[in-house]
């Protein structure tokens, strides 16, 4: 089913009893909002989930190269690259896998069927307007994938009526090239953003011991398409496209084999529809049509392959003010997964469908929430997810949160089709998380959040010594995070930190790739026309491998940047980061008889102009 083809069902709603909307555009510009924890604007402090938001001015203040390097600032999010620009990424929420957090684009889901990884280090920063991270199990709202938590990036906005165009440019180290336009605009009834990027970059070589036919360095090419539209058609009917296209080639190296530079072709795309309405004081309705492609072509001598995932998927969320103090969400999601491959399987598509209910009551004294999914899937059958809070407000600066949450993770296509190594007896993993969180408003300028949580996991996949996926792990992950955030003598700082000790349960053995201990600062002031700002980041050890044989060095970077806005229309942008020429890795590979270490980028700096003409 093609969302295209329900499009007509999006004017279908009626009218006749429709109120005033909740403008989710204009939300997504304020940073004390969220909107991913119940697929509903609402205040930040108010949510039962540990959470962080990133607006577009905090985007342009951190400079940040890409997604994954934004979400090195947020507490509990490890980013473990294998390579430079364009590398896949190991994104690690709590301790969590990257296959067990759910990644989405405008509410549409991103990640492919086969291996479970998103494809986030292809977005361009440059077209996102807001990133949202939430910390925990959110799977009683979104089902599979939620069980380390949920990153949702919304695609970039109009900021105000009227046309605004922009050019951004940018050239740095290792012949890195940015080139990026667009356009918005609009009026009251009638907003849109059109944005296209193209981003080069010849790397750097991956790898360091390895065959000679590796030692190239590994290029990066990414264009980019954006497109948002939205129409008031009357004054609480809100219809609207959101439409995000990247597509290009990555280089990589294959040290196992003496492989002729090999490289891959990707696009990752999202399509969604929606119509937002209010159809009486107390009935807020929102509907959802997505489609999403995330393909992967490999051109490797000696393993080539192509994995193309197409999904289809419909969301229907309801809100109900039953009354000043109690409110109740209902919805139902529908998707279907479809794979293709050069390795054909024996099933290439499924088929999941839920409902879900929350109650939210908040009094004077305490609040709770109360939420359960039941998803009825098309392999694995059904599956319950629960979630319950208690906010105890302990004066009007201080509250206490306890929560319990449940999670759970599908097989992917690969885990339970793949020819010679695969398991279809495989049953979903799931997670049981209890957490106790701390939120204070110490002064105007000064807001700290902690959180100290408990994460059981169960029928955790992993690969046996033949290379079959099995239901045997369990695991336990202990953490404490924290985030400060503080603004002195002029200037904005916001600091992060995370302990965790994330074990298998079988073997007592630390989780691989995960550092027990990160801590993020950053530091900014303006003065007048002139920005500056800095970042440290430190990461202690961790381990390469699930037997804790091989380690892998902590090491700490420091950033430093700065903006000058030479006039109301050009700002120039200058970063150095890695200052210090640090030598780490955040991962192993194997050649021969051994392993070595994953290069990452040495220090390198990026110029850029922005050029925001009067029209």
């Amino acid at each position: 089913m093609k969302p295209l083809r329900l499009a007509p069902l999006l004017l279908c709603l009626p009218t006749a009893l429709l109120a005033d909307p909740v403008d989710r555009d204009s939300a997504l510009k304020l940073s004390d909002t969220l909107i991913s924890a119940n697929r509903q604007v609402e205040d930040r402090t108010q949510s039962s989930t540990a959470n962080t938001v990133f607006t577009r001015d905090d985007i342009d203040r951190l400079q940040p190269s890409s997604v994954t390097d934004l979400l090195t600032r947020v507490p509990g999010v490890q980013v473990s690259r294998t390579g430079g620009r364009g590398s896949l990424p190991g994104i690690f929420i709590r301790g969590t896998k990257s296959a067990q957090s759910l990644v989405l684009v405008d509410g549409v889901r991103i990640a492919n069927t086969s291996s479970g990884d998103s494809g986030l280090q292809f977005l361009n920063i440059d077209q996102v307007e807001r990133v949202e991270v939430l910390r925990g199990s959110r799977s009683a709202i979104y089902g599979s994938d939620a069980i380390g938590g949920v990153i949702q990036i919304f695609t970039r906005r109009a900021d105000k009526p009227g046309l605004q165009a922009r050019l951004h440019l940018g050239a740095g180290s290792n012949q890195t090239w940015q080139r990026d336009v667009g356009l918005s605009g609009g009026n009251d009834q009638t907003r849109f953003n059109l944005s296209a990027g193209l981003e080069e970059s010849a790397g750097i070589d991956a790898t360091t011991t390895s065959y000679p036919a590796n030692g190239d360095h590994d290029a990066y090419r990414n264009k980019s398409f954006n497109l948002n539209l939205s129409h008031v058609v009357s004054d609480a009917l809100e219809l609207g496209v959101n439409l995000l296209d990247n597509r290009g080639r990555s280089e990589y190296d294959n040290p196992p084999f003496d492989a002729s530079q090999p490289y891959y072709d990707f696009n990752l795309s999202s399509v969604g529809t929606y119509a937002d309405a209010q159809l009486s004081d107390a009935w807020h309705s929102r509907l959802e049509l997505g489609h999403s492609e995330n393909r992967d072509t490999r051109h490797d001598p000696l393993q080539p392959s192509e994995f193309n995932t197409y999904r289809d998927a419909v969301n229907w969320h309801n809100d109900f003010s039953l009354n000043e103090r109690n409110n109740l969400i209902v919805g139902g999601d529908w998707y279907q997964d479809r794979l293709h491959t050069s390795s054909p399987l024996n099933e290439d598509s499924r088929w999941n469908r839920a409902a879900f209910i929350q109650h939210r009551y908040k009094g004077e004294q305490f609040s709770t929430e109360l939420g359960v999914r039941r998803d009825q899937n098309q392999q694995f059958g059904s599956q319950n997810s629960w979630s319950a809070s208690l906010t105890l407000p302990v004066n009007l600066s201080n509250d206490l949160l306890l929560s319990y949450t449940e999670g759970f993770r599908a097989p992917t296509f690969n885990d339970l089709y793949f020819p010679g190594y695969s398991n279809r007896d495989l049953k979903p993993e799931s997670s049981k998380s209890y957490e106790l969180q701390w939120r204070s408003q110490l002064s105007e300028t000064t807001r700290l959040e902690a959180s100290l949580y408990r994460t059981d996991l169960q029928n955790a996949i992993v690969l046996d010594s033949n290379y079959i996926p099995q239901n045997v792990g369990s695991a336990r992950i202990n953490g404490f995070e924290a985030s400060l955030h503080q603004q002195w003598f002029g200037w904005q700082s916001s600091l992060g930190l995370s302990l965790i000790d994330p074990r298998d349960r079988e073997s007592g053995h630390t989780l691989e790739r995960r550092a027990r201990r990160t801590l993020s600062l950053d530091l900014d002031r303006q003065f007048d026309r002139l920005g500056l700002g800095a970042s440290w980041q430190a990461v202690s050890s961790s381990y390469a491998d699930a037997d804790n044989t091989r380690t892998l060095s902590g090491y700490g970077l420091l950033g430093l940047r700065s903006s000058w806005n030479l006039s109301d229309e050009i700002r120039l942008e200058l970063k150095a980061e890695n200052l210090l020429d640090k030598t780490y890795s955040r991962a192993q590979y194997s050649y021969g008889s051994g392993f070595a270490d994953y290069r990452e980028e040495g220090r390198t700096w990026l110029l850029g102009v922005t050029w925001t003409p009067a029209l």
